[in-house]
């Protein structure tokens, strides 16, 4: 009946489930992987624009309050990783970035949760965004200054990649203990039950 009025029983143009499935599991596949691209393209983006305008507006100015006393503005360079840690261990920490850039980019293959998605894009984006100024900022490849200007009192000044790398951690931390793999499948207790009696019929 459905076909007779012009509906195809299947949505493909009438292929069967079998031809469908590949299609679908690509599909599956892609949205959560573009959403890891948009959100690593646009927090990239975001700091590295938010460093250029520090350099330019900030250079040799007093503080600047942004929120008041509660968020101020102040250009320094940092040799070290976040929060001025191993001021001597440049090159290393920047050789452990490439690293770390690389390991996300082969994760993210894998992706198919969303919330994943989001946690991975902001943790490239900020690796990637420090790591650029290690490579291409004074004073020479390798050996380049973090450029930090987020004041907050009693803290190390920061930046926008390092909100990004601590939210992405942070959602990496949720996704962890609730048990969500990259797929967004969750192992529940009385699914690892069911796995052991199989393994083992007599429990």
């Amino acid at each position: 009946m459905q076909a007779a009025r012009g509906t195809p029983v299947g949505e493909d143009s009438g292929r069967p489930d079998s031809e469908q499935a590949p299609e679908v599991a690509r599909r599956g596949r892609r949205g959560p992987w573009l959403l890891f691209v948009l959100v690593a393209a646009a927090m990239y983006g975001a700091d590295q624009l938010t460093k250029y305008l520090a350099v330019e507006h900030l250079d040799g100015a007093p503080d600047k309050p942004l929120i008041g006393e509660l968020l101020q503005l102040r250009l320094t360079y940092n040799p070290g990783a976040a929060f001025s840690l191993g001021t001597d261990l440049t090159v290393a920490i920047t050789c452990l970035a490439v690293v770390a850039t690389v390991t996300v980019l082969v994760i993210s293959l894998r992706l198919r949760d969303r919330v994943w998605a989001v946690a991975l894009g902001l943790l490239l984006a900020g690796i990637a965004g420090n790591l650029t100024d290690r490579l291409l900022r004074e004073p020479q490849a390798f050996h380049g200054h973090v450029v930090d200007f987020l004041m907050l009192p009693n803290w190390p000044i920061f930046n926008v990649a390092d909100i990004c790398i601590n939210l992405g951690a942070a959602l990496v931390l949720v996704q962890v203990f609730r048990g969500v793999g990259l797929d967004g499948s969750r192992a529940t207790g009385d699914e690892a039950l069911d796995a052991r009696r199989d393994e083992d019929p007599k429990q």
